[in-house]
């Protein structure tokens, strides 16, 4: 059974105890990744209540890109909990020697550069994924509202997850120019949770008028 089925079949309590254990994975990244595919849940949740005949074609592509993202960040996910393990395997290995040392330092630099693409990709979809909740909010059902601006929220976790998990791993990473783009791409977090909290702030004036 592959990373993505296992993780499909999993309950969430399961999945939560995993999390809670002294196991390498999962970890932030998988987290991050769990947190954007409930946004992406949340969104299409609320089109899929959203009923009105006039907004059925762009309810149809909003529906069916949280779909998109979802399985998009399942799929992260058990990515991460590989890349992760992988991390977790070579920082095992020796390093009695100048030799093995190098060797270590080596590995470790491929697979934390490795490590850093699932949480990448989570916080592109997290991007995405406020997106879409801005699209639906003018045209959801108003009894549903409050469940895009969680879903914002959601997103918003997701991506100051993310990119927690990307610079964990830069330190380790001997490319400084792999680096510094890592550190100018997670960048777009700040304005990522600028446009979530402005959606917040619209659902909390369409709630209390």
């Amino acid at each position: 059974m592959s990373g993505r089925d296992e993780l499909d079949s999993q309950s969430i309590g399961d999945f939560l105890a995993q999390l809670a254990a002294r196991m390498a994975a999962p970890g932030a990244g998988a987290t991050a990744a769990v947190e954007a595919a409930l946004s992406a849940s949340l969104v299409a949740m609320v089109g899929r209540f959203t009923k009105a005949e006039e907004h059925a074609e762009l309810v149809r592509e909003i529906v069916a890109a949280a779909d998109a993202q979802r399985d998009a960040c399942l799929g992260a996910a058990a990515d991460d909990e590989a890349a992760f393990s992988a991390v977790a395997e070579a920082m095992k290995m020796p390093r009695g020697t100048a030799e093995e040392k190098e060797k270590r330092r080596r590995r470790l630099s491929e697979v934390q550069l490795d490590a850093t693409r699932p949480p990448l990709a989570v916080l592109a979809s997290a991007g995405e994924l406020v997106e879409l909740a801005r699209r639906v909010l003018p045209i959801a059902n108003r009894n549903l509202v409050s469940d895009v601006a969680a879903a914002t929220a959601a997103a918003r976790a997701a991506a100051t997850t993310a990119r927690l998990a990307v610079e964990a791993n830069l330190a380790g990473i001997d490319d400084e120019a792999a680096r510094a783009g890592l550190v100018s791409t997670v960048a777009v977090v700040e304005d990522l949770a600028r446009r979530a909290d402005e959606i917040e702030a619209e659902v909390r004036t369409m709630m209390h008028g």
